[in-house]
C-alpha cells in the first residue's frame, strides 16, 4: 500500500467521523460505510452494521445537540485506521435513561477502521461507557 492510500484513509476515517459526529450528517453513513460494513463492538445495543451506527449518532446529537468528537491520535497501517479521541457535548436531552443535566458530558475512545476499496468495511472499538455512565449519574462514581 502506498503512502498516498495511506494518508487518503486516514483522511476518510477522519472526515466520516466529523460529518457523522460532529456535524450531525446521518448521511454520512450511507457514503463512508460500506454495505457490508460490519460492526465487531456496536456502539448501541441491538443495533447492528450501517444501522447501528447511524442510531448512536442521532441517539448522541438528539442528547447532546452540540457533540463533537476531537481527535487526538489517528495512526493508519496498511487497510487499518486507529483513532483515538474524545468526544463531549452539553447534556441536554434524555440519554441511556438519564435526565438532562445541562452538564458537559465527555467520552473517550479508541477506534479500529478497517478500508477497502475507500470505504470502511469493519470496525473496533473501545468507548469509556463506565466513564458516561458515571457523568450520567446512573452509576456511582469510582472512590479514590
Amino acid at each position: 500500500m502506498t503512502t498516498d492510500q495511506i494518508s487518503r484513509n486516514k483522511q476518510l476515517v477522519d472526515s466520516f467521523i466529523q460529518e457523522l459526529f460532529s456535524k450531525g450528517d446521518l448521511d454520512a453513513v450511507d457514503r463512508y460505510l460500506d454495505p457490508a460494513y460490519v460492526d465487531h463492538d456496536p456502539p448501541v445495543p441491538g443495533a447492528c452494521g450501517r444501522e447501528g451506527m447511524r442510531q448512536a449518532a442521532a441517539m448522541f446529537r438528539q442528547a447532546l445537540p452540540d457533540w463533537h468528537s476531537d481527535l487526538e491520535q489517528l495512526v493508519a497501517e496498511g487497510d487499518i485506521v486507529v483513532e483515538r479521541f474524545t468526544a463531549s457535548g452539553t447534556h441536554r436531552g434524555p440519554l441511556m435513561g438519564a435526565d438532562p443535566t445541562e452538564n458537559t458530558l465527555y467520552l473517550k475512545g479508541i477506534n479500529i477502521f478497517r478500508i477497502e476499496a475507500d470505504k470502511i468495511v469493519e470496525r473496533w472499538g473501545r468507548l469509556d461507557q463506565l466513564g458516561l455512565l458515571q457523568q450520567l449519574g446512573l452509576i456511582p462514581a469510582a472512590v479514590s
